[in-house]
């Protein structure tokens, strides 16, 4: 059964009007999947890049161990140039879990490059009828922005399938499985070791959050990202060019305008621009920096510190869900993704 949770003053994506979109002033309802539970049956599929084996074989052990039935796309170890095959396959594999009634939670095996190139080919008329969990990171932002744009779906911010100990460990597997399975709400403490930790302006806000990877929300503007009006956006990165990489997307998005409404901004994992970088600070600044300077004029609370992104041991992070930060306690608290 669909759960809705009814949020205000959040203005609808114009694509939503074929989902009784509700227009500025009205409220939006977010679509809460079912919980899983023991013996649900789950779909390991690769939007992006193709995973390991190994690593899929261990996530595959340690969603078993939580009672569930696990079962792989048909194309999850294709390989197509840097791609997990050909993006009708890929497009396929999830639109076909997507109608599976028996599919209670779709989980990507990898991230990596390409799950942009099949968003417009999702079926997600199917998870208006029957809402199922979608979980995933850093690529699979394409998705969740898709999936809250298109039909108001929670959705998980998560470790991908292909599990590596090293990468994840038992602290991962522990709130994965948290999210997944309960309805507690999720808190992220600031960490003063995270790059990100220096910019702060503070207060409190709450709104629905979403976000993630802020190279794939970049991507997404003017075609698949919903309005951000009354939403707190959760901000994530890896370095692949430099600070000008961070500077030209966070501009971006200001001249679309998609930032305006915003009610505050957290900030996850920068990694890749401390000392040990190739440019650590070119002309005196930092990733805190560029941070600062271009958050600080949007006029609303930023929490810095939050310890989720392309880090080691990911946390589980619902999104189009209710969140509130808090800048004197230095917390993100965020309602499930679950019913």
């Amino acid at each position: 059964m669909n759960t809705f949770d009814t949020f205000d003053t959040f203005d609808a994506f114009d694509a939503f009007d074929a989902f009784d979109a509700p227009r500025a002033g009205r409220a939006v309802q977010t679509v809460r999947p079912p919980r899983l539970r023991p013996g649900d049956r789950v779909r390991i599929v690769s939007p992006a890049s193709t995973p390991s084996r190994e690593g899929v074989t261990r996530g595959v052990a340690l969603l078993t161990s939580w009672g569930l039935r696990v079962e792989l796309g048909e194309h999850v170890f294709d390989r197509w140039g840097y791609l997990a095959g050909r993006d009708e396959d890929r497009a396929s594999d999830l639109n076909t879990a997507f109608a599976d009634p028996g599919v209670r939670a779709v989980i990507a095996a990898r991230g990596g490059k390409g799950a942009y190139r099949i968003v417009d080919d999702l079926d997600t008329g199917t998870l208006r009828r029957d809402p199922k969990i979608v979980v995933g990171f850093s690529d699979i932002t394409h998705l969740h922005l898709t999936l809250w744009a298109r039909c108001r779906l929670a959705s998980l911010h998560g470790p991908f399938a292909g599990w590596s100990d090293e990468r994840s460990g038992r602290a991962s597997a522990d709130a994965l499985r948290r999210a997944l399975m309960t309805t507690d709400p999720v808190i992220l403490r600031r960490d003063a070791g995270e790059a990100s930790s220096e910019v702060t302006v503070d207060g409190t806000a709450t709104g629905v959050l979403v976000g993630g990877n802020l190279d794939a929300i970049r991507t997404e503007a003017g075609a698949g990202l919903p309005s951000l009006e009354g939403a707190i956006l959760f901000l994530e990165h890896r370095k692949g060019t430099g600070l000008g990489e961070v500077d030209r997307a966070l501009t971006q998005l200001t001249r679309t305008g998609v930032l305006d409404g915003l009610r505050g901004v957290a900030l996850g994992q920068f990694l890749g621009f401390g000392e040990d970088a190739d440019d650590p600070t070119p002309g005196g600044w930092g990733i805190a920096d560029v941070l600062r300077d271009r958050l600080t004029r949007l006029g609303v609370p930023v929490l810095g510190g939050l310890p989720a992104g392309h880090g080691p041991h990911p946390p589980t992070l619902p999104l189009g869900t209710q969140a509130t930060i808090d800048t004197t306690r230095g917390t993100l608290t965020v309602q499930p993704a679950v019913a």
